[in-house]
C-alpha cells in the first residue's frame, strides 16, 4: 500500500522489452531525490512503487536497482513507451503508522492515459489527462487519482478530460516537469469507488436501491 507521495524522482537506465515481458532499472540517486524517502533501507525483494506501478527489486546497486516487468505490465501501463533517461516517480510502501498524506494507492494501474495539455498558470500548472473510457465513471470533480503514482486531485472534469490544479513543488519535485502533450501517464482511479461499485453490483437481484456511483460520487465519496 502506498500514499501517492513522491519520495524521489529516479530516472530510467535501460528497459529491456519483448513480447513475454521485460526488465527495468532505473537509478534512484542523485539531485534527483527528494527530502528523506528511507532509501538506504531498500533490499532485495522489497516493493517498490515506480510510476504509479507496484515492482519488485530484484537486483539493487548502490545507486539503481532493477525489476522484472511481465508482458501484462508492459501491455497494460506506460512502460510499454518509455526510454532510457525518462523521469520516474518512486515511492516506497507506508509503514504502518505513517501520516497518510495522500490517498490510498494500490500501485495496481488501471489504465493508461494521455496529457492533453501542461500549462503554466502564475507560479502553478495546470496538467490535462484524458481517462479511457472505461474509467471514467470512477472520476469525480475534487476526487483523487493517481497519476503515474502521484496523489492529484482532480480540479475541473469535463469530456473525459481530468484538469489537475499541479503547486510548484509537485511540479519540480515529480515528473510532472518532463511532460508533454500526449505522453503516456499511468493511472489508478480510487479504489473506494471501484468497491461501492462491487457493492452496488452485487445488490443488483435483491432489491431495489436509489444508490448509484454516480449519486455517491457526487456526495463525495
Amino acid at each position: 500500500m502506498f500514499t501517492g507521495i513522491t519520495e524521489r524522482v529516479g530516472k530510467i537506465e535501460s528497459l529491456e522489452r519483448a513480447e513475454d515481458g521485460g526488465r527495468l532499472r532505473v537509478n534512484f540517486a542523485g539531485a534527483e531525490a527528494v527530502a528523506g524517502g528511507g532509501f538506504a533501507s531498500l533490499k532485495l525483494g522489497d516493493s517498490i512503487l515506480v510510476n504509479g506501478c507496484c515492482l519488485t527489486a530484484v537486483e539493487l546497486g548502490a545507486r539503481d536497482f532493477a525489476a522484472d516487468l511481465s508482458g501484462e505490465t508492459l501491455r497494460r501501463t506506460s512502460f510499454g513507451e518509455k526510454k532510457p533517461g525518462d523521469l520516474v516517480n518512486l515511492e516506497l510502501p507506508l509503514a504502518a503508522g505513517a501520516r497518510l498524506g495522500g490517498h490510498f494507492v494500490q500501485g495496481h494501474v488501471d489504465g493508461v492515459g494521455r496529457v492533453t495539455r501542461i500549462a503554466p498558470e502564475g507560479e502553478n500548472y495546470w496538467l490535462g489527462v484524458r481517462v479511457p473510457e472505461d474509467l471514467r465513471r470512477y472520476v469525480a470533480e475534487k476526487g483523487s487519482i493517481a497519476i503515474d503514482g502521484i496523489s492529484l486531485t482532480v480540479a475541473r472534469w469535463q469530456d473525459g478530460v481530468a484538469d489537475i490544479a499541479v503547486i510548484p513543488f509537485t511540479h519540480a519535485h515529480t515528473n510532472v516537469r518532463a511532460m508533454s502533450p500526449n505522453d503516456a501517464v499511468n493511472l489508478e482511479v480510487d479504489i473506494l469507488a471501484k468497491y461501492v461499485e462491487s457493492l452496488l453490483e452485487a445488490r443488483k437481484g435483491h432489491a431495489e436501491s436509489r444508490l448509484t456511483v454516480s449519486g455517491l460520487m457526487e456526495q463525495g465519496f
